[in-house]
C-alpha cells in the first residue's frame, strides 16, 4: 500500500519550461499576469524565466522585464534558471533571490544540450554555485532524462545518481530528476529514486515528469511511495524540450492537484484559480490546454453557468 503524506509540495514550472518552446513570442506582460495568477492560486514556488542567451532560446530574452514587473508575493520563491556565470550576474542584476542549475544523466543529451559531457558540465556549475550561494541565493538543481534519452536509450540509475549527487555537494537544496522525455513507469520509477536516495537524503529530491506515454501522475505515486514530497509541473501541460525529440508536455498542475486533492493530501493551491489561470494562458498564445481535469472542469463551470 502507498505511503500517503499529508502534504506536496508544487513547483510550478510553467512560466519558465513551459513558455520556452512556444513558437510565438509571448509579451513580457502575459508571462507577468501568468506569474503572478500563478503564485495568487497558492503555488508556492514558480519558476519564473531563465537567463540564457536570446539566440539559444529567443522566448527568455525578456527576462530581466519580467522580473522587474514582477509583483511577488511574500512566501512563494521565483526561482530562474542560469546555464552559467553570466546569466548568474544578470540575474543577480535583477534581483533574483533562487537560481536553478540544470545537468543531464545521459552523455549524449549533455552534449546535445549545453554542447560538453556530463562531468565537464558539472565542473561549469561549480562556480555558479559557488558564488550564487557566496550572494546568499538558494540554488537548485536539475537532472535531465533520468529515465531514458531520446539519444542513448535507457538511462542507468547510477548515472543518476552519480549526477545528483555532484548537485547536492555543489549545494544544491534540493534536486529535481526529470523524465524529459516522460518514457519512464512506476517500477522504473521507484527504482531510480532508490538509487538516488543512496547519495542523495530523498528529502532533498523533487520529481519532474512529462506525460508522454500518459505515465506521470502514475510515476508520482511511485516516487510519493518512495518518500519524494516536491513535485514540478506546469499549469495547462505547457512544455516540452527543445533538445528532447518527441518529447511533449510536462504533467499538468491541474491534473496532479486533482489527483491530490482527491487523496486527502494538502497542497496550498486553490483549483478555481489554477484551472482560470490555465484557461488564461491559453487563449493569450492560442493554444490548446493539455490538461484533462482542467478542461474537464472548466467545461463543467461553464455548464453550471449557463
Amino acid at each position: 500500500m502507498i505511503r500517503f503524506p499529508e502534504s506536496v509540495r508544487l513547483v510550478e514550472v510553467g512560466p519558465r519550461d513551459g513558455l520556452q518552446n512556444e513558437p510565438v513570442m509571448v509579451p513580457a506582460s502575459v508571462k507577468v499576469e501568468l506569474i503572478e495568477r500563478l503564485a495568487d492560486a497558492g503555488l508556492p514556488a514558480v519558476e519564473a524565466t531563465s537567463f540564457v542567451s536570446p539566440r539559444w532560446v529567443p522566448q527568455m530574452a525578456d527576462a530581466a522585464e519580467v522580473m522587474a514587473r514582477v509583483r511577488r508575493r511574500a512566501g512563494v520563491s521565483y526561482p530562474v534558471l542560469v546555464p552559467n556565470l553570466k546569466g548568474l550576474d544578470a540575474a543577480i542584476a535583477a534581483g533574483v533571490e533562487e537560481i536553478a542549475v540544470f545537468g543531464a544523466a545521459s552523455e549524449a543529451f549533455s552534449r546535445r544540450n549545453i554542447n560538453c559531457g556530463i562531468d565537464e558540465s558539472l565542473d561549469r556549475f561549480a562556480p555558479v554555485c559557488e558564488r550564487a550561494l557566496a550572494q546568499g541565493l538558494r540554488v537548485r538543481g536539475y537532472v535531465s532524462v533520468v529515465l531514458g534519452c531520446p539519444f542513448e536509450g535507457d538511462v542507468a540509475p547510477e548515472s543518476v545518481a552519480h549526477v545528483s549527487l555532484r548537485l547536492h555537494e555543489m549545494g544544491c537544496y534540493e534536486v529535481s530528476l526529470g523524465d524529459t522525455i516522460g518514457v519512464g513507469t512506476p517500477g522504473r520509477t521507484q527504482r531510480m529514486i532508490e538509487a538516488v536516495s543512496r547519495a542523495v537524503p530523498v528529502e532533498r529530491l523533487a520529481g519532474h515528469f512529462h506525460d508522454t506515454y500518459g505515465q506521470a501522475l502514475a510515476n508520482i505515486l511511485a516516487a510519493l511511495d518512495c518518500g519524494v514530497l516536491t513535485f514540478d509541473c506546469s499549469v495547462a501541460g505547457l512544455g516540452g524540450c527543445p533538445y528532447a525529440p518527441g518529447a511533449t508536455g510536462n504533467v499538468a498542475t491541474e491534473d496532479v492537484l486533482f489527483m491530490l486533492d482527491g487523496l486527502g493530501i494538502r497542497t496550498g493551491v486553490d483549483m478555481d484559480s489554477l484551472v482560470a489561470t490555465g484557461q488564461f494562458i491559453c487563449e493569450a498564445i492560442g493554444r490548446t490546454n493539455n490538461s484533462r481535469a482542467g478542461r474537464a472542469l472548466a467545461l463543467k463551470r461553464e455548464r453550471h453557468a449557463a
